[in-house]
């Protein structure tokens, strides 16, 4: 599976390709690195979001997970740059419970791209993230984004 690394604000990311589509973005280096056309794209949108640029990014995905997963995280890619919604927002537009869009989260394979950082609890409290520092990680980048000062 290729995959290209790349340095960021937050510490190392790598990012994974499979059959023409993003399959994961990760945090830490890989040893195994191969530029593809998708994955310099991916690297290029990417560098452009770090820069805080407000970008949608455009790229072909394939986040593996159940038909429910699935659709919280496009739902989740819906949330504009700069804006948050909550868990029970999502619930709402999919049909479901807060809890579980919480749990759709947490196994989100493409953080940042599929911005689950931007997902927050009721009452604008900002709650989980699983991504490299947790709590710390999402606050920076909901700050670069202009939602936080």
């Amino acid at each position: 599976m290729p995959q290209l690394s790349m340095h960021t604000p937050l510490g190392d990311l790598t990012v994974s390709e499979e059959n023409g589509a993003i399959v994961s973005l990760d945090w830490g280096w890989s040893p195994m690195q191969q530029e593809t056309p998708l994955l310099i794209e991916a690297r290029d949108q990417l560098d452009r979001y770090f820069d805080g640029e407000p970008i949608i990014f455009d790229l072909p995905l394939n986040d593996w997970g159940t038909d429910y997963q699935r659709r919280v995280w496009a739902e989740i890619r819906r949330v504009p740059y700069g804006r948050t919604a909550s868990y029970a927002d999502v619930a709402y537009q999919i049909g479901s419970g807060p809890r579980a869009v919480g749990m759709a989260c947490g196994r989100n394979p493409i953080p940042i791209i599929t911005p689950c950082h931007r997902i927050l609890a009721s009452g604008g409290k900002i709650g989980g993230y699983s991504g490299a520092e947790g709590l710390t990680t999402k606050r920076a980048l909901l700050r670069l984004e202009g939602y936080l000062t």
